[in-house]
Order: C-alpha cells, then structure tokens, then sequence
C-alpha cells in the first residue's frame, strides 16, 4: 500500500472512530434530554454533545467543508437558545427564541455556510440575526461579519450574546435587511436566514466579483437558492427544499 492510500486508509478510520463516537454519546444524550450523570459538569456535558452533532449530523452527512465543521465544533449553540431550552441545544432541530422566531437546526446553519464556499479574509453580510449564533458560526471562518435584524430585541440579545462570548468581528445594526448594507458593499459573501418570495435586488447589487448569495426563497414551498455573480451576470442554482420564517418588512410590503 503507498504512502497516499495508507494516509487515506487513516483518515477512513479516523471518520469512522467519530461517527461511532457520536453515535454512541447521541445514544446517552439524544437531542440533549437524556439523564446528565452527576459527575459530567455542565460545560463539558455540552462540548460532548456538539462534538457528537458535528460528527453524526454533519460529518455523518454531506457537510465535508473542514472550515465549517471547525467553526461548528466551537461555537456553543447553548448559549444562543433561552435557558429553559439549553438541554436541547444540540439537537439536529430548530428551536424557538421568542417574538416568533427560531434558530435554525445545525445542519441547516451549517450547509449554507458551506455553500456560501467563505475564505479567511472574506467580508459577510447576514440578513436576519435572530440570536446571533449563525453570525458567531460566519465569524469563526470569515474575516467580517455584518448582520441585520429588523426586530429591535433580537438586535440587543444577539449583541449582549456575541459580546459575552468574545466575537469582536461581528458588527449589528437593526434595519430591513431587504436593502442590504451598501454602505459596508461589496461582500464576498451574503447570507439570508428568513424566506422572501424573491430574490432581493439590492443584495445581488452588493454582491462582489465571485461572491455567493444563499437564501430561501418561497412561500408555501421554499427552496434554498444560491446565486453567484460574475461581472455582470449571474448564474441561479437550487439546492434544497427548507422551511424558514417569512422575510418581513419591504419584502412583504410592510
């Protein structure tokens, strides 16, 4: 066997090993709600737990970026959700965060951050922070975050969140995310975490060169969408069925 195939065989081991891992911490611990033995701390209880949701829900499935899997691996999604719901943090679900929104489920918040394909130094633009913990995620990979929340609350909670927890590149403002941020545009990246029933004008016009757009987009039926700019023209994929909230303000005619 050559030195190639030997140090692939590894990495199929390795693989293997987590999955095995995560699977068997899921089995004591699935969606956060199992027993907790007294002994096990509460923080390392978490880390157990999202060690395991990266390697069975998204190393398990088709999220094979290592930026992205690093990122999820670090940032604690328990301190994103109200505390009455921390056991279920690293559940493979959504969950609510009060004025009728949600954190998406890790899997979700994960493939569209890898299909945004984010680089070291890029600059993001997020629409829709809600608690913040899909920017604390584009922060761990990108160099600047920008992310809009047109509810005021959610604005402050995020802030008071991203702060508590170190991010000094992530940058909010309360606004309609509909329009973008042009004072801050180009971005190499934009990502949209609530669904228009179209694709937003102003956010293909602050797209970069070479820069992705994710969004979902639909009302009763809702697909991701990614499009990508290069000059002048734009190229539209689809890549899966989702469910999001509604997108308010300009997008609904609010």
């Amino acid at each position: 066997m050559g030195r190639g195939e030997c140090a692939k065989g590894k990495r199929i081991v390795v693989r293997v090993c987590l999955l095995t891992f995560g699977a068997f911490l899921l089995s004591c611990y699935r969606d956060g709600q199992g027993d907790r033995p007294d002994e096990i701390p509460e923080e390392d209880l978490h880390s157990l737990q999202r060690q395991a949701m990266v390697a069975k829900d998204l190393r398990g499935r088709d999220i094979d970026a290592e930026s992205v899997l690093r990122a999820m691996s670090v940032v604690q999604r328990h301190l994103f959700v109200p505390q009455e719901l921390r056991d279920q943090a690293y559940g493979d679900h959504p969950l609510p965060i009060g004025e009728d929104q949600t954190i998406s489920q890790p899997y979700i918040v994960a493939f569209m951050t890898q299909a945004l394909r984010l680089e070291p130094g890029d600059r993001v633009l997020e629409i829709g922070t809600g608690s913040g913990y899909q920017a604390a995620v584009l922060a761990q990979i990108a160099s600047q975050v920008y992310t809009i929340e047109i509810i005021p609350s959610l604005t402050e909670r995020a802030a008071a969140t991203l702060t508590g927890a170190g991010y000094q590149n992530v940058h909010l403002r309360t606004g309609d995310g509909y329009f973008g941020w042009p004072q801050q545009a180009p971005f190499d990246a934009i990502i949209v975490t609530a669904a228009p029933d179209h694709i937003p004008p102003a956010l293909v016009e602050q797209l970069g060169d070479g820069a992705h757009l994710v969004l979902p987009v639909g009302d009763q039926y809702q697909e991701l969408i990614r499009v990508t700019r290069a000059g002048s023209e734009t190229k539209t994929e689809r890549l899966l069925p989702v469910r999001f909230v509604p997108m308010t303000g300009r997008a609904r005619g609010d």
